[in-house]
């Protein structure tokens, strides 16, 4: 019965490990980008703004800000 803790233990510190090489390197951004990846990055950046102000003060709009706005620090894209 022993063995079979000592095994099982072994186990999960390799699953963990495992689970921390991914992490690493699901939030390490390569700093060579591959053109697909920058373009969709450029198109996020240019969906990233807030709505002008003549389409706000437009008078049969309810639309008052850009409910799909991003921060860069707490919405990642997941590219």
């Amino acid at each position: 019965m022993i063995a079979s803790t000592e095994s099982f233990s072994g186990i999960a510190n390799n699953a963990k490990n495992q689970t921390a090489t991914y992490r690493f390197l699901l939030y390490t951004r390569p700093s060579q980008k591959t053109f697909r990846t920058k373009r969709i990055l450029g198109k996020k950046q240019k969906q990233n703004r807030p709505i002008p102000n003549w389409f706000r003060m437009k008078s049969d709009t309810k639309i008052r800000y850009n409910a799909k706005r991003r921060n860069w620090r707490r919405t990642k894209l997941g590219i």
